[in-house]
């Protein structure tokens, strides 16, 4: 059976047309740039592009997107062309060829305001019920193309998935006082215990969703690597982080300081991915455990996917105050 991929050029698209090859699916990657991951070259929005690409297919991921990175270098209209228009001609033209089912890759931004508690107060347990109240152009759009998938899956029977992933960019953190604070690997094996997930967890995660979609007809998951917190942890998460990862991974301390690593002060949020390990039959690996014995052993802790993508970056061009410019438009 035929997969189509979009954003195949792209990280997350990249390693899911890898690991398809490795199976009996055949992959058919898309994206606006040419690679050895994929087969047609041009853009979502092109309606007849789309039609093209999407015959004979049997399954979507549609992995494309105008990033929170392309915030402050692109328009509102780009994001809404791209993340809007381009999801309602792939969703359009699946529906009318009867696809089996439309895997689509979102994002844990869409929460918005939401992840932020104000000052004294819990951290946030996050699950598929926290409501969305995205906070730029990227939420708004990512949000208003859940609801498409959704509404094809009511209204044109068309199966659709919707996974919410956490981070897994393995470029640095866009905030200057986090890179000034923090060495980047410090910051991603900490990020693992609530906000953060490995590529190669992600990409099962889609391949699990190809497997379970015409099952569950519609369905929303957050992806994120499996946290180790509880409800009762909120409260001293957000007043002191490390006492509770102390409680929690007793060997913690000792491994982070022989790097001369540390422990966020707070965490502002727990990503809870209970839903999709239980009606997705997913089985992340890459968590914070996982991270502390590689460490142990000075092994890297990233997956082996993780390591053959890479990084690939958002733009063309380099920034000199970080990794991309920052809006908060």
């Amino acid at each position: 059976m035929k997969v189509l991929i979009t954003g195949s050029s792209g990280h997350l698209g990249e390693a899911i047309v890898r690991k398809l090859r490795e199976t009996s699916y055949v992959p058919v990657g898309v994206d606006i740039k040419p690679s050895e991951f994929t087969t047609h070259v041009g853009s979502i929005t092109d309606r007849d592009f789309v039609m093209e690409t999407l015959k004979g297919v049997d399954f979507i991921i549609h992995t494309a997107t105008l990033h929170k990175p392309h915030v402050a270098t692109h328009t509102y209209q780009d994001f809404v062309d791209t993340n809007i228009t381009g999801t309602l001609n792939l969703l359009e033209v699946a529906a009318a060829n009867r696809a089996k089912a439309f895997i689509y890759t979102s994002t844990t931004s869409t929460f918005g305001d939401s992840l932020t508690p104000p000052p004294g107060e819990l951290a946030v347990w996050v699950t598929e019920q926290t409501p969305s109240i995205p906070k730029n152009i990227y939420g708004v759009t990512k949000e208003a193309a859940e609801n498409l998938v959704q509404l094809f899956s009511r209204n044109h029977q068309l199966p659709g998935v919707v996974l919410k992933t956490s981070r897994f960019f393995p470029e640095e953190d866009d905030k200057k006082e986090m890179r000034d604070a923090y060495e980047d690997a410090n910051l991603r094996v900490t990020e693992l215990l609530y906000r953060r997930v490995d590529l190669e967890d992600a990409v099962s995660a889609h391949l699990q969703a190809i497997e379970r979609a015409e099952q569950i007809g519609f369905g929303k998951y957050i992806i994120s690597a499996t946290s180790p917190f509880q409800p009762q942890h909120l409260t001293m998460l957000h007043a002191d982080a490390a006492s509770v990862v102390r409680q929690l991974y007793p060997d913690f301390e000792d491994i982070f300081s022989q790097k001369s690593w540390k422990m966020v002060p707070q965490i502002d949020r727990v990503y809870v991915n209970k839903k999709a390990r239980l009606e997705l039959g997913w089985q992340p690996k890459y968590d914070f455990r996982y991270a502390l014995d590689c460490l142990k052993r000075d092994e890297d802790f990233r997956s082996p996917l993780a390591r053959t993508v890479g990084i690939k970056g958002y733009h063309p061009q380099k920034f000199i105050d970080g990794p991309y410019p920052v809006t908060n438009h």
